[in-house]
């Protein structure tokens, strides 16, 4: 597990929040207008985790492109212990709009809510009993199993691996997919492609137990390779990165999948990256704070749940494994979609969103 940095408390609110905050310029210069303030605490992973953080980041910052009396910031958790820290900091500064970023900020804020129900809140990947923080919920098994066929149909060593950062539903929701799309592609084609880092039937497998070391990453894909596989998907944040890079500087030894945010966009490995899990985490922030700022009451029950069909998970382009991914391969995945989100193909994860 992370080793949590001792910090004095006042000194961490005051370092987090003076490095965390985005530019604000002259937001408002010359205007008596209302701010509404949407304020957001990373998980530790940071802003620049080219994953969820990023991803939830991208979403605030397209809400104050869509309406400019929306004022954003964030501060930056540098462990678990930050989360109260954090999410109170914001509280004490009426921040209209809280956003906690990551499953493992649920009891972090379960608790700070429950203290102050009058405070909006929102999570993404989690969900909480208290009515008043929003969760924005993603069924990534379905856009996973589509990963899983894929890779299983670009496998030349017929051995495909997955690790994760940490045991948690987030994470193994991606894996369990991933698994599923692979024995899918098995019981079509009639084929035997292994998947090595992970059991669905178990739930046991391959972790970094971190979110941010690169070194632990490569370490662990290292070890899938070692067992043959030749794509790998690391479901692990910026710890990932260390996977892809090494995935590049093997010169098409093997290459991988990435998850959350587009890898092509967002990293500098995009030769070793033949497409993206996405999580369409930018668009569900966006639209919960724009709603909210309008003066829209936002429903704990549901909230939103992400999948295929409406688009809130799903594939990447291929980039530069476009020419490389055979047509029909491609066929058979936007069939796969099709039928998944029409509900005549089931992808089922106990990690699912309830």
């Amino acid at each position: 597990m992370r080793i949590a940095s001792v910090f004095a408390m006042g000194g961490l609110v005051l370092s987090a929040a003076a490095c965390g905050e985005a530019p604000e310029e002259n937001n408002n210069a010359g205007s008596g207008d209302k701010k509404y303030s949407a304020c957001m605490v990373t998980d530790v992973g940071g802003i620049d985790d080219k994953s969820f953080n990023t991803s939830a980041w991208k979403g605030l910052e397209e809400a104050k492109k869509a309406n400019d009396k929306i004022d954003i910031k964030y501060v930056a958790s540098k462990a678990e212990a930050d989360y109260e820290v954090n999410l109170t900091q914001y509280v004490n500064q009426k921040c209209d709009f809280i956003l906690a970023v990551g499953g493992l900020m649920g009891d972090a804020t379960s608790k700070i809510a429950k203290a102050n129900p009058n405070q909006q809140f929102g999570i993404v990947d989690a969900k909480v009993p208290e009515t008043n923080v929003y969760p924005m919920q993603f069924d990534t098994a379905q856009a996973g199993f589509l990963a899983g066929y894929l890779a299983a149909g670009m496998s030349k060593s017929g051995t495909v691996g997955t690790y994760g950062g940490l045991p948690i539903p987030p994470v193994t929701i991606f894996m369990d997919g991933y698994a599923d799309g692979v024995a899918h592609y098995n019981k079509t084609k009639s084929k035997s492609v292994k998947v090595v880092g992970w059991d669905k039937a178990t739930q046991k497998g391959s972790f970094t137990n971190d979110f941010v070391k690169q070194d632990e990453g490569k370490k662990v894909s290292d070890a899938l390779v070692a067992q043959g596989a030749d794509i790998v998907m690391p479901v692990a944040g910026g710890a990932g990165l260390g996977t892809t890079g090494a995935a590049k500087a093997s010169g098409g030894k093997y290459n991988t999948i990435w998850v959350d945010v587009d890898g092509c966009e967002s990293t500098q490995d995009c030769a070793a990256i033949i497409t993206t899990v996405e999580k369409n985490i930018p668009d569900a922030v966006k639209e919960a704070v724009v709603k909210a700022a309008g003066g829209e009451k936002l429903s704990a029950t549901p909230g939103y749940l992400g999948n295929l069909s409406n688009n809130g998970v799903g594939l990447a382009p291929y980039h530069e494994f476009d020419g490389k991914v055979p047509a029909e391969l491609k066929a058979e995945i936007d069939k796969l979609k099709a039928d998944i989100a029409a509900g005549t193909v089931t992808v089922t994860s106990a990690a699912q969103p309830k």
